[in-house]
């Protein structure tokens, strides 16, 4: 079968999502006369029964196997395997919610605007508290610097989005995903995009809905997972860092200062002013969302909190990656 649109999943342990998802997939992938390809990762909790199940009755769905696992290699090899032909691909994430008709309103919006990528607002929800203070923070100015993706600021050119649609032959010119980037993937590849002329539009006629770290734990690690791989992206490139990146890498030297408080209080006034201000700043973005994210004014605080782990993280990982890349230059 032959497809102009392929839809592909990359997929590791979403046994409690996947079933559902594909069959709201089907009903698109009808309309759109599209092949949705399952890449997974090694899922070790029936993932791989599910979709294997309704690939008998459904052939409109294939499944591979996705040896590196991440999400950038599975693109790729989903791509490479059933790319010929084809026009578009949209990429899907398994663990995130869309709206009944996402991938043909991503087609028809690609085709209107002939453009070679089409990326989508992202509203994060949560679900216990502490999800909810992150996706909150999340979901406005304090958590993610006024990126317009993140606060649904229209539509039009933009630099950077969430995934969601593009062109197979753009994405194959600029040679796909770099799968040496863990996290960050998607900025590095749209800035190869850009700087080969084409556009990358967000669409205000749909978005999707993602599902935040319900710990801190989580929290740390996928964003100082995001301020590595941003290093990685300004050091591979040469790239200009916005203010909005570079205003976060003040925080790990803010909290290092604070340890020269024993001999003097004042090196705790940055640390302090930082905390302050994300308090506050965290309970106006709950004050403004709520109820819309469902964050009880009694505990807007955890918005500064959660916050303020984003910023650190993010922090700590950039300047982890810049001092490990020094490291081995020194080695050699």
């Amino acid at each position: 079968m032959s497809a102009r649109t392929i839809v592909i999943v990359p997929t590791l342990n979403e046994a409690r999502h996947i079933g559902g998802l594909l069959q709201a997939l089907l009903v698109e992938a009808e309309a759109l006369d599209a092949r949705i390809v399952v890449a997974d990762g090694g899922s070790t909790d029936g993932t791989i029964d599910i979709v294997a199940a309704i690939a008998i009755s459904a052939p409109r769905v294939v499944l591979i196997h996705n040896p590196q696992r991440i999400q950038s290699a599975a693109i790729n090899l989903a791509v490479e395997q059933f790319g010929d032909g084809a026009e578009y691909f949209i990429r899907i994430d398994a663990h995130g919610a869309y709206p009944a008709n996402y991938c043909r309103t991503l087609v028809a919006e690609a085709q209107e605007r002939q453009v070679s990528s089409v990326v989508v607002p992202m509203t994060t929800v949560g679900l216990a508290s502490f999800q909810r203070a992150v996706a909150t923070a999340q979901n406005s100015a304090i958590g993610t610097g006024g990126s317009a993706h993140r606060t649904g600021k229209g539509q039009g050119p933009v630099d950077h989005g969430h995934h969601a649609l593009m062109r197979v032959d753009a994405f194959r010119s600029v040679g796909g995903y770099d799968q040496t980037f863990r996290f960050n993937e998607d900025a590095e590849l749209d800035f190869r995009l850009r700087q080969a002329g084409n556009t990358i539009w967000l669409t205000n006629r749909t978005a999707m809905t993602y599902y935040p770290r319900s710990t801190a734990a989580g929290l740390f690690r996928q964003y100082f997972g995001y301020g590595g791989g941003r290093a990685r992206n300004i050091l591979k490139h040469r790239m200009r860092p916005r203010l909005r990146q570079m205003a976060p890498l003040a925080i790990l030297p803010v909290v290092l200062l604070a340890a020269l408080s024993i001999w003097h209080w004042g090196f705790l006034v940055p640390l302090a002013l930082w905390g302050v201000g994300c308090i506050a700043l965290g309970v106006h973005a709950a004050r403004k969302h709520y109820p819309e994210y469902g964050m009880p004014m009694v505990l807007s605080p955890l918005v500064g909190l959660a916050a303020m782990i984003m910023h650190f993280a993010w922090s700590s990982g950039f300047w982890a990656h810049l001092a490990q890349r020094s490291f081995r230059r020194g080695t050699v």
